[in-house]
């Protein structure tokens, strides 16, 4: 049986986009058995930390949403 790709993309001034079926560590050492598509937040601001809640949209000047 072939693994599936597990694929990661970095959003200009945004979050990274996990795409796959995957295992997430939280800080707190919990594992997370996730399948589908998920955004780890890169500016900080997120109040879900590590996940992304949108909180870039309004912290990086120029940031339309769309990138």
């Amino acid at each position: 049986m072939e693994e599936e790709v597990v694929k990661v993309t970095c959003i200009q001034n945004g979050p990274a986009r996990i795409q796959g079926s995957f295992e997430l560590v939280m800080p707190d050492g919990q594992v997370v058995q996730q399948e589908g598509t998920l955004a780890i937040c890169r500016c900080g601001q997120s109040s879900k930390m590590p996940l992304c809640d949108g909180s870039h949209k309004n912290s990086i000047p120029g940031h339309d949403g769309t990138s």
